[in-house]
Protein backbone atom coordinates (compact mmCIF):
# COMPACT_ATOMS: atom_id res chain seq x y z
CA UNK A 1 0.00 0.00 0.00
CA UNK A 2 1.11 3.49 -1.19
CA UNK A 3 1.00 5.46 2.38
CA UNK A 4 3.13 3.65 5.34
CA UNK A 5 4.45 0.58 6.61
CA UNK A 6 1.62 0.59 9.68
CA UNK A 7 -0.68 0.99 7.01
CA UNK A 8 0.49 -1.67 4.78
CA UNK A 9 0.82 -4.40 7.91
CA UNK A 10 -2.67 -3.15 9.14
CA UNK A 11 -4.55 -3.50 5.79
CA UNK A 12 -2.56 -6.79 5.74
CA UNK A 13 -4.40 -8.30 9.04
CA UNK A 14 -7.73 -6.65 8.37
CA UNK A 15 -7.55 -8.61 5.20
CA UNK A 16 -6.29 -12.26 6.82
CA UNK A 17 -9.67 -12.08 9.32
CA UNK A 18 -11.71 -11.03 5.97
CA UNK A 19 -9.84 -14.21 4.29
CA UNK A 20 -10.46 -16.57 7.06
CA UNK A 21 -14.18 -14.97 7.50
CA UNK A 22 -14.34 -16.10 3.80
CA UNK A 23 -12.92 -19.81 4.10
CA UNK A 24 -15.79 -20.69 6.51
CA UNK A 25 -18.24 -20.29 3.97
CA UNK A 26 -16.61 -22.50 1.83
CA UNK A 27 -19.18 -25.68 1.17
CA UNK A 28 -17.10 -27.16 -2.09
CA UNK A 29 -13.92 -26.98 -3.43
CA UNK A 30 -14.62 -25.13 -6.65
CA UNK A 31 -14.79 -22.57 -4.08
CA UNK A 32 -11.88 -22.46 -2.36
CA UNK A 33 -9.98 -20.58 -5.09
CA UNK A 34 -12.44 -17.66 -5.28
CA UNK A 35 -12.64 -17.64 -1.22
CA UNK A 36 -8.87 -17.33 -0.48
CA UNK A 37 -8.25 -14.06 -2.53
CA UNK A 38 -8.79 -11.73 0.55
CA UNK A 39 -5.54 -13.67 1.96
CA UNK A 40 -3.67 -13.41 -0.87
CA UNK A 41 -4.02 -9.61 -1.02
CA UNK A 42 -3.17 -10.20 2.70
CA UNK A 43 0.44 -11.18 1.75
CA UNK A 44 0.43 -8.54 -0.86
CA UNK A 45 -0.18 -5.85 1.35
CA UNK A 46 2.35 -7.60 3.94
CA UNK A 47 4.96 -7.78 1.35
CA UNK A 48 4.81 -4.20 0.80
CA UNK A 49 5.10 -3.41 4.38
CA UNK A 50 8.56 -4.83 4.62
CA UNK A 51 9.12 -3.02 1.67
CA UNK A 52 8.35 -0.08 2.98
CA UNK A 53 10.87 -0.86 5.87
CA UNK A 54 13.67 -2.13 3.60
CA UNK A 55 13.46 1.03 1.15
CA UNK A 56 15.29 3.40 3.41
CA UNK A 57 18.45 1.22 4.39
CA UNK A 58 20.83 1.05 1.34
CA UNK A 59 22.75 -2.16 3.61
CA UNK A 60 19.21 -4.43 2.42
CA UNK A 61 19.13 -3.18 -1.29
CA UNK A 62 19.11 -6.98 -2.20
CA UNK A 63 16.12 -7.53 0.07
CA UNK A 64 14.56 -4.33 -1.37
CA UNK A 65 14.86 -5.63 -4.50
CA UNK A 66 13.59 -9.24 -3.65
CA UNK A 67 10.31 -7.66 -1.81
CA UNK A 68 9.75 -5.33 -4.95
CA UNK A 69 9.50 -8.62 -7.37
CA UNK A 70 7.59 -10.62 -4.95
CA UNK A 71 4.87 -7.76 -4.92
CA UNK A 72 4.95 -7.14 -8.84
CA UNK A 73 4.44 -10.71 -9.37
CA UNK A 74 0.97 -10.75 -7.60
CA UNK A 75 -0.20 -7.20 -9.12
CA UNK A 76 0.83 -7.91 -12.68
CA UNK A 77 0.90 -11.99 -13.00
CA UNK A 78 -1.15 -13.44 -10.28
CA UNK A 79 -3.86 -11.60 -10.30
CA UNK A 80 -4.61 -11.08 -13.85
CA UNK A 81 -4.94 -15.04 -14.15
CA UNK A 82 -6.09 -15.89 -11.12
CA UNK A 83 -9.52 -13.82 -10.95
CA UNK A 84 -11.13 -15.30 -14.10
CA UNK A 85 -9.60 -18.65 -12.80
CA UNK A 86 -11.75 -18.30 -9.68
CA UNK A 87 -14.79 -16.90 -11.03
CA UNK A 88 -14.65 -19.65 -13.84
CA UNK A 89 -14.30 -22.64 -11.19
CA UNK A 90 -17.46 -21.03 -9.67
CA UNK A 91 -19.57 -20.80 -13.42
CA UNK A 92 -21.82 -23.78 -14.14
CA UNK A 93 -22.19 -25.56 -17.68
CA UNK A 94 -22.75 -23.72 -20.52
CA UNK A 95 -22.54 -20.33 -22.57
CA UNK A 96 -21.49 -18.21 -19.12
CA UNK A 97 -18.71 -20.48 -18.65
CA UNK A 98 -17.32 -20.79 -22.17
CA UNK A 99 -17.03 -16.90 -22.31
CA UNK A 100 -15.27 -17.14 -18.60
CA UNK A 101 -13.24 -19.41 -20.10
CA UNK A 102 -12.24 -16.78 -23.10
CA UNK A 103 -11.76 -14.03 -20.46
CA UNK A 104 -9.55 -16.90 -18.06
CA UNK A 105 -7.60 -17.45 -21.55
CA UNK A 106 -7.00 -13.47 -22.07
CA UNK A 107 -5.78 -13.14 -18.42
CA UNK A 108 -3.29 -16.11 -18.99
CA UNK A 109 -1.49 -14.22 -21.66
CA UNK A 110 -1.58 -10.88 -20.19
CA UNK A 111 0.71 -12.80 -16.96
CA UNK A 112 2.57 -14.56 -19.58
CA UNK A 113 3.86 -11.26 -21.37
CA UNK A 114 4.57 -9.10 -17.99
CA UNK A 115 5.50 -12.18 -16.25
CA UNK A 116 7.97 -12.15 -18.92
CA UNK A 117 8.85 -8.74 -19.08
CA UNK A 118 9.38 -8.19 -15.15
CA UNK A 119 11.97 -11.40 -15.89
CA UNK A 120 13.81 -9.42 -18.78
CA UNK A 121 13.46 -5.61 -17.76
CA UNK A 122 14.81 -3.69 -14.75
CA UNK A 123 12.21 -2.72 -12.28
CA UNK A 124 12.91 -0.86 -8.95
CA UNK A 125 10.67 0.68 -6.01
CA UNK A 126 11.53 3.49 -4.65
CA UNK A 127 9.86 5.92 -1.64
CA UNK A 128 8.36 9.07 -2.90
CA UNK A 129 6.86 11.68 -0.97
CA UNK A 130 4.36 8.90 0.82
CA UNK A 131 3.97 6.53 -1.44
CA UNK A 132 5.86 3.73 -2.71
CA UNK A 133 6.62 4.29 -7.15
CA UNK A 134 7.35 1.15 -9.08
CA UNK A 135 9.52 1.69 -11.99
CA UNK A 136 9.21 -0.21 -14.74
CA UNK A 137 11.19 -0.34 -17.95
CA UNK A 138 9.40 -2.46 -20.01
CA UNK A 139 9.01 -1.98 -23.89
CA UNK A 140 6.62 0.78 -24.53
CA UNK A 141 5.30 -1.25 -27.69
CA UNK A 142 2.45 -3.34 -26.39
CA UNK A 143 1.91 -1.22 -22.75
CA UNK A 144 -1.42 0.66 -23.58
CA UNK A 145 -3.08 -2.80 -25.19
CA UNK A 146 -1.61 -4.72 -21.99
CA UNK A 147 -3.01 -2.04 -19.63
CA UNK A 148 -6.62 -2.83 -21.30
CA UNK A 149 -6.27 -6.60 -21.89
CA UNK A 150 -5.35 -6.40 -17.77
CA UNK A 151 -8.68 -4.65 -16.87
CA UNK A 152 -10.61 -6.85 -19.13
CA UNK A 153 -9.17 -10.12 -17.59
CA UNK A 154 -10.32 -8.88 -13.61
CA UNK A 155 -13.48 -7.22 -14.17
CA UNK A 156 -15.08 -8.78 -17.09
CA UNK A 157 -15.72 -11.86 -15.65
CA UNK A 158 -17.57 -10.97 -12.68
CA UNK A 159 -20.54 -9.03 -15.09
CA UNK A 160 -20.32 -12.80 -17.57
CA UNK A 161 -21.22 -15.13 -13.56
CA UNK A 162 -24.62 -15.92 -12.94
CA UNK A 163 -23.80 -15.36 -9.01
CA UNK A 164 -26.09 -12.43 -8.75
CA UNK A 165 -23.61 -10.68 -6.10
CA UNK A 166 -20.86 -10.91 -8.20
CA UNK A 167 -20.87 -7.52 -9.95
CA UNK A 168 -19.94 -5.53 -6.94
CA UNK A 169 -16.32 -7.12 -7.45
CA UNK A 170 -16.44 -5.70 -11.26
CA UNK A 171 -17.36 -2.36 -10.02
CA UNK A 172 -15.31 -2.25 -6.37
CA UNK A 173 -12.29 -2.68 -9.18
CA UNK A 174 -13.41 -0.38 -11.67
CA UNK A 175 -14.45 2.69 -8.62
CA UNK A 176 -10.93 2.04 -7.17
CA UNK A 177 -9.14 1.85 -10.36
CA UNK A 178 -10.80 5.25 -11.23
CA UNK A 179 -9.84 6.67 -7.98
CA UNK A 180 -6.07 5.80 -8.64
CA UNK A 181 -5.58 6.66 -12.04
CA UNK A 182 -7.28 10.67 -11.59
CA UNK A 183 -5.67 10.61 -7.61
CA UNK A 184 -2.52 9.24 -7.62
CA UNK A 185 -1.55 8.33 -11.34
CA UNK A 186 2.28 8.05 -11.02
CA UNK A 187 1.72 5.21 -8.32
CA UNK A 188 -0.91 3.28 -9.78
CA UNK A 189 0.53 -0.17 -9.31
CA UNK A 190 0.87 0.38 -5.32
CA UNK A 191 -1.67 2.56 -4.45
CA UNK A 192 -4.48 0.55 -6.67
CA UNK A 193 -3.59 -2.88 -4.98
CA UNK A 194 -4.34 -1.03 -2.34
CA UNK A 195 -7.71 0.02 -2.94
CA UNK A 196 -8.49 -3.20 -4.96
CA UNK A 197 -7.70 -4.94 -1.63
CA UNK A 198 -10.76 -3.43 -0.39
CA UNK A 199 -12.88 -5.65 -3.23
CA UNK A 200 -12.24 -8.95 -0.54
CA UNK A 201 -15.92 -7.55 1.07
CA UNK A 202 -17.28 -7.98 -2.06
CA UNK A 203 -15.63 -11.64 -2.29
CA UNK A 204 -17.17 -11.98 1.24
CA UNK A 205 -20.69 -11.50 0.18
CA UNK A 206 -20.47 -13.25 -2.73
CA UNK A 207 -19.53 -16.25 -0.04
CA UNK A 208 -22.55 -15.41 1.82
CA UNK A 209 -24.85 -15.58 -1.42
CA UNK A 210 -23.44 -18.56 -2.62
CA UNK A 211 -24.06 -20.20 1.04
CA UNK A 212 -27.85 -18.80 1.06
CA UNK A 213 -29.56 -21.74 -0.66
CA UNK A 214 -27.94 -24.32 1.26
CA UNK A 215 -28.90 -22.07 4.51
CA UNK A 216 -32.31 -21.68 3.39
CA UNK A 217 -32.68 -25.44 2.75
CA UNK A 218 -31.35 -25.92 6.72
CA UNK A 219 -33.48 -23.85 8.30
CA UNK A 220 -37.10 -23.73 6.30
CA UNK A 221 -39.71 -21.33 7.02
Amino acid sequence: MCFSANASFGAGIVLSAIGVAAIRKVQHKSQIPFAVIPLIFAVQQITEGFLWLSLPDPVKSTTSHTLTIIFLIFAQVVWPLYVPLSILFLEKKGTRKNTQKILAGLGALVSLYLGYCLSNYAVQAQITGHHVEYIRKYPPTFQNAVAVFYIISIIAPSFFSHIKRMWMLGVTIIISAAITELFYENYFVSVWCFFASLLSLSVYMVMLEIQEPIAKIQNPI
